[in-house]
């Protein structure tokens, strides 16, 4: 773990309402090869009062007893092949929830000599239990495999990595020049270069995603690392995905 004092995204392990029925708490730093990036998860109340998590964080300050408040935990979700390392202690305290993972998601576990249990793959089309309230779309270039959602009521689409927005003053100086390298800077974050790179083998692939991204037509758009945006969504989607929105001249 990178030990940092502010993240700039306090109070940590706190639920933040973002509209009716979805929250968001964020968390402290990991190390993904060696760079430091803050963590973030989404929470949603569903209609039938059950508790839907998308990329948990660590457990810490009281956060999962705020989390049991709001309603009984159902559903955990480990949205793209990285992100599930706290999966395991979630599953522990609400053992009656369904894991949910994004393909990809085991076997790179399982590569880390990481055991882990799940439920159910996610796919293109949502499950029952959330189908009337959040839809998804799995994006996967072959290597990045992630599923992203998009909560109805509140408008909102809740993606992991395909958009990534550092805010450069609240980074270690010594990242700055990768984080700008990598295309992930606010205010003009996008799909980091390496990532983009595995898409452009599957263009049409990444095209159809965020067409339907779009068409979803989202307010706000939750990331898990940096600033994300509470206002102006789809604009944003077409800021961030603009080089797989024109297609290539023959």
């Amino acid at each position: 773990m990178f030990k940092r004092k502010t993240t700039g995204y306090e109070p940590l392990y706190t639920l933040k309402n973002v509209a009716t029925d979805i929250w968001i708490a964020d968390g402290g730093w990991i190390s993904f090869y060696g760079v430091p990036f803050p963590t973030r998860m989404t929470v949603v109340r569903l209609a039938n009062g059950d508790i839907w998590m998308h990329s948990p964080i660590a457990d810490r300050e009281g956060l999962s007893e705020a989390v049991a408040a709001l309603g009984p935990v159902r559903h955990l979700i480990a949205p793209n092949w990285i992100h599930y390392a706290w999966v395991s202690p979630w599953q522990d305290r609400f053992q009656d929830a369904a894991t949910w993972v994004s393909p990809g998601v085991v076997d790179r576990a399982k590569g880390k000599g990481v055991p882990l249990i799940f439920d159910h793959e996610l796919g293109n089309k949502a499950p029952l239990e959330w189908a009337s309230e959040i839809s998804q779309r799995v994006a996967d270039s072959g290597i990045h495999r992630e599923v992203v959602f998009f909560h109805h009521a509140s408008r909102t689409l809740i993606l992991t990595d395909l958009i990534e927005n550092f805010e450069l003053t609240k980074m270690p100086w010594w990242t700055r020049p990768l984080l700008k390298l990598g295309g992930v800077c606010d205010p003009d974050g996008r799909m980091p270069r390496d990532m983009a790179a595995t898409f452009q083998r599957r263009p049409e692939h990444i095209r159809s995603v965020v067409d339907t991204m779009l068409a979803w037509d989202p307010e706000r758009v939750i990331l898990a690392h940096g600033r994300w945006y509470t206002e102006n969504g789809t604009e944003e989607l077409r800021r961030a995905f603009r080089r797989f929105l024109t297609k290539p001249t023959p």
